[in-house]
């Protein structure tokens, strides 16, 4: 007969193959029979945690610590899922518990910096970071935090490079493809700033939609530079990309297997080749030279700013025609069209901080001079029939984007609108891509290339930017959402 602690076991494998719900009957399971196991408190703890019933996570940890008060792994659990429902000091007083019990935890010290960091007190939330480099100097994690907090503090340099970091963690890795040019074609190198004249590139995508869409403009840079750029994208998302062809040769194409280098589109920024004095962003805003010629750091780049919102991508004309068609019902004189976006992926780690719960909007909703569209897709939908806000709001079609490609149609309905207003998900990207007015709603500490401060963004000059004042007040950037549609 097996022991409690090897049924926990199979129990946790279950777990880790990804089958949580399954993993969860079997430690309450464990419960039912042995009631006073602190370990099963905590495993079931981790799958509610896991689930986002953060709430839940909470009661089974302290659970498990009333029956065993010297648990540095139940302290450390506590303090996370205090820290994803926003009760700071909770949080730290656990993380203090944990780093009592074991000095040195090294995941008690990350979680304790990333409470500070996602709190605001960055500097606060570094210490920690340091404090754990200190302990395990290669520890990849830690080196790629402190890349993304670098970039968020506009430290280029440092952020790129630490950023790099990011390949050394556990579970992560270079996408399929770039495996095949590995197997198929010998050793491609990965592209770190060697000239590409009369080189073919290939780049692709290791994160989401609109981590693609952003660094699609770097990719038609390079093109000025490369005898041919080639972007791996989805199928779907090629007649949308495609629109970013310009004169220098940029292709898109599922497989390309004679290359002469290789880049995920987030690691081309670390690869510039230049030989240069002071930061990154001093680069971009300058000139430097290479191989006897002087170039436009700023313009290749496009990070430059600009005088006209006009974006990098379009829509063709005859869908955007269309769609003028389908909203003109809505238009009414002396009222604004607006598109309205609250919900970004709750897979996301920090979807906590950056979405906003539809009720939040009720003001721009029933507001006299505003029209809203829904551009929710998916996740958050459901706030539209559960709040008599869903009545005021109008809703798109069904089958938008199965014809005509991912995002195409979206694309042409934020064309034809007044402005869009949204929290920090691809939909942001996308409208700031097609040159589209953009109000972005940020969480207190934003995800790093919205910097700290500011109300515009280098990136997309059709966005302006409302920053949340202090942790979970998003009243205060309705109310200036307001006054700018006014």
């Amino acid at each position: 007969m097996p022991t409690l602690a090897e049924i926990l076991q199979q129990s946790w494998q279950v777990h880790q193959s990804g089958n949580v719900d399954a993993a969860m009957q079997m430690y309450r399971g464990v419960l039912r029979q042995v009631p006073e196991s602190a370990d099963a408190w905590v495993y079931l703890g981790i799958a509610q945690f896991d689930k986002r019933d953060f709430a839940g996570a909470v009661d089974s940890y302290q659970r498990a610590i009333g029956l065993r008060s010297h648990f540095p792994i139940a302290w450390n659990n506590l303090g996370n899922a205090f820290r994803m429902l926003g009760d700071v000091d909770q949080a730290e007083h656990c993380f203090d518990q944990a780093l009592q019990q074991q000095p040195g935890y090294l995941s008690a010290i990350k979680n304790r910096g990333t409470l500070w960091i996602w709190n605001g007190e960055i500097e606060r939330g570094l210490k920690w970071y340091e404090e754990g480099l200190a302990i395990e100097p290669q520890n990849a994690e830690l080196h790629r935090n402190l890349g993304v907090i670098s970039l968020l503090l506009g430290d280029y340099e440092r952020g790129w490079n630490e950023y790099r970091w990011r390949w050394r963690m556990p579970g992560v890795g270079r996408p399929e493809i770039a495996s095949h040019l590995q197997s198929a074609g010998g050793h491609v190198p990965v592209w770190s700033g060697q000239p590409l004249n009369g080189k073919t590139v290939l780049i692709y995508p290791e994160q989401g939609l609109g981590d693609a869409i952003h660094f699609l403009r770097v990719a038609r840079a390079l093109s000025k530079e490369a005898d041919r750029v080639m972007v791996v994208c989805p199928p779907k998302l090629i007649p949308l990309f495609s629109s970013a062809v310009g004169p220098g040769g940029l292709g898109i194409e599922r497989l390309i297997p004679d290359v002469d280098a290789h880049s995920a589109a987030m690691s081309l920024p670390a690869g510039v080749p230049v030989d240069y004095q002071g930061s990154f962003l001093e680069v971009l805003d300058g000139l430097y030279q290479r191989d006897g010629e002087l170039y436009d750091g700023a313009e290749l780049f496009r990070w430059t700013e600009s005088k006209s919102h006009a974006g990098y991508l379009s829509v063709p004309e005859s869908t955007r025609h269309y769609w003028q068609n389908s909203l003109s019902p809505l238009r009414q004189p002396d009222k604004k069209l607006i598109g309205l976006n609250w919900q970004g992926n709750p897979e996301h780690h920090a979807d906590v901080y950056r979405s906003v719960p539809l009720e939040a909007f009720r003001s721009v909703v029933e507001s006299e001079s505003l029209t809203c569209v829904s551009l929710q897709f998916g996740h958050g939908t459901e706030q539209l029939d559960q709040s008599d806000l869903g009545q005021r709001i109008h809703r798109l079609p069904p089958g938008m984007d199965q014809s005509s490609g991912q995002f195409v149609d979206t694309a042409a309905v934020l064309c034809n609108l007044d402005a869009l207003v949204t929290t920090d998900t691809a939909i942001a990207h996308l409208a700031g891509s097609l040159g589209v007015r953009t109000i972005l709603l940020l969480g207190k500490v934003p995800d790093w290339r919205w910097l700290r401060s500011g109300e515009s963004t280098r990136w997309y000059p059709s966005v302006e930017i409302v920053r949340q004042p202090e942790l979970g007040s998003w009243e205060p950037c309705i109310d200036a959402v307001l006054t700018k549609l006014a």
